[in-house]
């Protein structure tokens, strides 16, 4: 279980670097317009800063499975939130001051997921059938088209909006990864949840980007921590077994709140500093 922790906070590493390059690069590519451009992905993938960051997903989604197989979705979704700190930590590289609320909000971070890691129980055996397999089939369906119309929605509902679809979507994707029994090749391909995991993921990405490009960072980051954290949680809990040590559930529950809620305090710190945009130009 040692293990599986140490993994989730490399991913949560991994995932907070990415996230200050793939900002600054979706900032600078060129707006297409209203609604949700897919094109958007091929204009930032041009860019060196976000290939960089797109690598650096890939490690922490490698490390992420690795850790949904041994820590409940909990434990591991509040450490993705927690990659926040890691960003705020990262900012001052491009000379952005931490003030105190920051610093404080970084040391709760580590307080919550320290609750978290002391509460958790190696993750539960529940396996899912079919029938959740399509239900998660049936959920990138419905966030597609919810993505679709946050894209088209007025500006005051468009960020939030596509920010929480972003987060619901990395969400499935978390889920999904959980679900998979065997990573070995043939069982892979047979598997819905290895499709559903792709097609969230790459939903996730682009409702994300769109999400950073034409709003705030502050809110679409918040939202998006809200999205990949609690209902994923939820499920893990009800459907497929996640449990905390005995005695030890609201430790947890208070690590969680904690975790989650230092990280919504640090969400403006995925937005690219002048800096950083004139650098990249």
């Amino acid at each position: 279980m040692v293990w599986g922790f140490l993994g989730a906070l490399l991913s949560a590493v991994a995932y907070g670097v990415a996230s200050v390059m793939q900002a600054v690069a979706a900032k600078a590519a060129p707006d297409a317009g209203a609604g949700v451009d897919p094109r958007l992905l091929l204009r930032v993938l041009r860019q060196w800063k976000y290939l960089l960051g797109l690598g650096l997903d890939v490690l922490g989604f490698v490390a992420q499975i690795g850790a949904l197989h041994v820590l409940p979705l909990f434990v591991v979704q509040a450490t993705q939130a927690a990659s926040l700190a890691v960003t705020a930590v990262g900012a001052r590289v491009f000379g952005v001051r931490l003030g105190a609320r920051e610093w404080t909000a970084v040391a709760v971070v580590c307080a919550g997921l320290a609750l978290l890691g002391s509460s958790a129980e190696s993750e539960g055996s529940e396996q899912v059938g079919l029938g959740f397999r399509i239900a998660l089939i049936g959920a990138v369906v419905v966030l597609g088209l919810a993505g679709l119309a946050a894209g088209r929605a007025r500006r005051g509902i468009r960020t939030p909006a596509l920010g929480l679809v972003a987060g619901l979507c990395f969400g499935l994707v978390a889920v999904g990864g959980r679900v998979i029994p065997s990573l070995a090749p043939l069982d892979l391909l047979r598997d819905p949840a290895l499709y559903v995991v792709a097609v969230a993921g790459g939903m996730a990405m682009l409702f994300y980007a769109t999400a950073l490009q034409r709003g705030s960072v502050t809110t679409s980051t918040a939202m998006m921590v809200l999205g990949e954290t609690v209902l994923p949680s939820l499920v893990g809990v009800v459907f497929l077994g996640d449990r905390t040590r005995p005695g030890f559930v609201l430790v947890a529950l208070a690590g969680f709140v904690l975790a989650v809620a230092a990280a919504l305090a640090l969400a403006r710190f995925g937005e690219p500093t002048p800096a950083a945009e004139t650098a990249d130009r």
